[in-house]
């Protein structure tokens, strides 16, 4: 009699164990998909800047006709990426056009003097910061739930029931590359 107790206590007890683990990972991968869903939120809000961006240079920067249809085509490309991996690329690839954009953007006092383009630019990089904070949410929420697959005994369940990993959002290789800096403005160490 007092086996057959304690072998349904243990059971409750394992029971009770794997549902709150269970539980914890649908909690973890809950929040990692709302975090990918706000960065695909402030992605959108990018989307929808740049044609406007776009069409208000596009009549003062005639010289510079191939970087406006970067731009145009890095959103493109963005926008219809299926995986992550592709995505990071090419949402790298709009913010290394629009860095460019800005920059040539400078040369054209007309267009720093257009309060139109000023803030189109500003609504652009106000969207670039929050798109960062977006991911770096998103990975931080991914290393909790990466720790929880890999953590004993937790990964148990998570074979159990089939839960599976995250990709992370890495930085693509020219976001790793320091920029240069004018040679007058480095300092020696």
């Amino acid at each position: 009699m007092i086996l057959a107790w304690a072998a349904a206590g243990i059971t409750g007890i394992l029971v009770v164990w794997i549902v709150i683990i269970y539980n914890r990972f649908i909690f973890l991968k809950n929040q990692v998909e709302s975090a990918w869903s706000q960065i695909d939120v402030q992605l959108k809000r990018r989307y929808d800047l740049i044609p406007n961006l776009v069409s208000a240079v596009r009549g003062y920067m005639q010289h510079e006709k191939d970087l406006i249809e970067t731009v145009v085509n890095a959103r493109a490309a963005a926008m219809t990426a299926a995986r992550l991996k592709e995505r990071a690329a090419a949402e790298a690839g709009i913010s290394d056009s629009l860095g460019s954009l800005f920059a040539v953007m400078e040369q054209y006092p007309i267009l720093r003097a257009s309060e139109n383009v000023m803030h189109l630019q500003e609504e652009l990089v106000t969207a670039e910061n929050r798109i960062a904070f977006a991911r770096q949410l998103y990975n931080d929420l991914v290393a909790n739930y990466m720790t929880m697959l890999g953590r004993f005994p937790d990964m148990f369940i998570a074979s159990l029931f089939a839960f599976r990993p995250f990709e992370y959002f890495r930085a693509s290789a020219s976001d790793r590359l320091l920029p240069d800096m004018p040679a007058g403005s480095r300092k020696s160490v």
